[in-house]
This record gives structure tokens, sequence and C-alpha cells, in this order.
């Protein structure tokens, strides 16, 4: 716990900068419920399944191989089932989709928490800038692909980033979605993370009239393995900033839990989260126009991925 936790106040929902995954979700009973963590193997996407393993949920838990899914599971107990889903790779994504579609159960909640982040030097998928392609791609195509099989009061959440702050002027840059024209590690991460809210918010305007639910999220700063991209000179920053000020892998997964399983999140939709709370993104993230152009631009990328 930073210092920064300790002296943290708490918001509107009772909870806070400080809270924990466990905290926000104390007296929650999931027996019965089946939730979709993706990036279950490390991180704040295994304390994301331990928690929610803990209080009673079938968890089913993917990461890039199915071995490393299962074995994430099995390291926290409970009930959860490893399932393979290389984000970046379309025909994982898709496999991973029949496979859900094959076990036929129903999904309450899904809470794409996955990611890559701030690359050093440009890598490209499919036509794409690997951070976009993975954070937001890959994740669209996985939830627009089980749509279906969300439970008629199904929450997704897609765990987004304050570093969405760091998007280019005007949100996304439709014509050099390939980096070509220039490319910085922290502007395609930011333009990657407010897909992310754009994605939640336009998915939350479909599912309106129902009792579902899509918000986005900004978990904290958090060292975790998601910077393991990053140069040695940024980790060393963060890791000097940690005792002061960064949040504990327990304190980063609150967020997520909170507005996966905890009631007090049950009937709201299409916001941007962190510390347990609603909170407010940029300006653009909230450009309706904005987002239904970005989501048109992704079904056009996922119709010319290959089978």
């Amino acid at each position: 716990m930073s210092l920064y936790s300790m002296m943290a106040p708490k918001g509107a929902s009772g909870f806070g900068y400080g809270s924990t995954a466990e905290q926000v979700t104390q007296g929650v009973d999931l027996s019965g419920k089946t939730i979709v963590v993706t990036g279950c193997n490390s991180g704040l996407g295994l304390e994301t399944m331990r928690v929610l393993a803990k209080r009673g949920a079938h968890v089913i838990g993917t990461a890039r191989t199915e071995t490393k899914a299962s074995e994430a599971g099995r390291s926290v107990g409970g009930k959860t089932t490893g399932l393979a889903c290389e984000l970046s790779d379309p025909k994982s994504v898709r496999a991973a989709v029949k496979s859900l579609h094959d076990k036929g159960t129903k999904i309450d909640a899904i809470i794409a928490n996955a990611g890559i982040m701030a690359l050093p030097t440009l890598e490209t998928a499919f036509g794409y800038e690997l951070q976009f392609f993975t954070n937001h791609v890959g994740h669209f195509m996985l939830v627009t692909g089980i749509l279906d099989l969300l439970a008629d009061d199904a929450r997704v959440v897609i765990v987004s980033s304050g570093a969405h702050r760091n998007a280019p002027d005007g949100g996304i840059q439709f014509d050099n979605l390939d980096g070509k024209k220039s490319y910085a590690p922290w502007t395609f991460y930011g333009q990657s993370k407010i897909a992310n809210i754009l994605f939640a918010k336009q998915l939350a305007k479909r599912l309106g009239g129902t009792k579902k639910t899509a918000n986005a999220l900004h978990p904290g700063v958090i060292k975790t393995n998601l910077g393991r991209h990053m140069n040695p000179l940024a980790g060393a920053a963060l890791s000097i900033g940690s005792a002061i000020a960064m949040k504990s892998i327990p304190e980063g997964a609150a967020t997520q839990c909170y507005v996966a399983v905890n009631p007090g999140a049950a009937s709201i939709t299409g916001e941007y989260w962190s510390d347990c709370n609603v909170a407010q993104c940029r300006a653009d993230a909230r450009d309706p126009a904005l987002a239904e152009k970005l989501w048109a631009k992704t079904e056009e990328i996922v119709a010319s991925l290959p089978a």
C-alpha cells in the first residue's frame, strides 16, 4: 500500500483509491455466475480471477495459451476454466468465441482486462499498429462475438486507462492506424485506451433498453508486467514513484471488480470509472459521433481479417 492509498478519501460508492478487490466484493455472492476475464495469467487479471472465484463465480480466464490460463486458474483455486485467446490473432479470438458458444453458458460479466503498453518501436498486426489492434480490435471481436451469450443483466467491463489522455488530437488518427506516418509509444497507447472508452460507450448505447451495461475504467497506476515493453528509464521512474502513489495489484483490481459485480454499479452504464467511482474522461472520449465512427471502422477492420 502506498502513502497516498492510506490517506486518500473514499467516494460516493463508499470505496476509493485505496480500496481492494476483496473489499469491494465483500458480501457479494457470485455462486452460479459465470464471468470471463481476459489476461488472467498475471497482474490485475490474476487478482481479479482469484477474488471473483473466491466469491463463488465460475471464472473463465483467458491468456495467450490455454496452458497459461489453466495454470493461473489452478493457482487461485475455486471454479475456473482456462481458455486461449491471443487478442492480436483473429483466429485465436474467433476460436475463443466458438469455444464459449460451444459451452453454451450464459455469461454474467466480461472483464476485458488484457493489454499491451507503450511498445518502444512500431509493431503492426494485419496492417494496424499493434497496441490499437490488440487492446481495441481484439477485445471488440471477443465482446461482440459473445453478445448473444450475455445474461439479461450482464455487465461488460472494458479496462481503459488514464493514459487515454495521451491520445492524439481528435482521439483517433483514422488516417494513421498503421503508425507509418508517425509513431510515439505513449500516444498510440493512449489511442488504444481512448478507443476502449469509445467502444464501451457505444456498446452501452446499443444495449439501451435492456438491463445489460457497458462501462470503461481506469484501474490506476500499478506496477505489473503490462510495462514489460517499456524502456528501462521509464520503468525506473515508475519504480521510484511506487512508494508514493502507485497502487498495489489488489487495489488496482478493485475498480474492475466493483463495476463487474458490486450491486452499486448494477444500473450504471456508459460511464468511465476510476477509484470505484464514476469519473470524467477526456472530452472527445465522450463524443458519440466519434464512437459511432470508430465502431463502423472497427467492423470494417474485422471484416477484412483472414478467416
